[in-house]
């Protein structure tokens, strides 16, 4: 543990930004196996519901800097990808 003040409070600070950023990313990853799940039924309605939600997500967080923006680039293309799969 430091011992300077403003080392303590950046002990603090970097543990509840941790503790953000993996809620965070765990959202997005639910928000993406919800849209794997909706493929996967075939269920076209469903899927392009899913599928708006998740790239919102995905552009959300390249926005906040959990993921890297050609790492959302390529999510959102192999998302597009599976939605036009899809029969219906």
């Amino acid at each position: 543990m430091p011992n300077i003040k403003s080392s303590k409070k950046r002990v603090l600070v970097a543990k509840s930004k941790t503790a953000q950023n993996r809620a965070a990313k765990s959202a997005l990853k639910t928000t993406l196996k919800k849209f794997d799940a909706a493929v996967a039924d075939g269920n076209r309605i469903e899927a392009d519901s899913a599928y708006k939600v998740a790239v919102k997500a995905v552009d959300q967080a390249a926005a906040k800097g959990l993921i890297h923006k050609n790492n959302a680039a390529h999510k959102k293309s192999q998302l597009t990808v599976k939605l036009n799969a899809v029969e219906g």
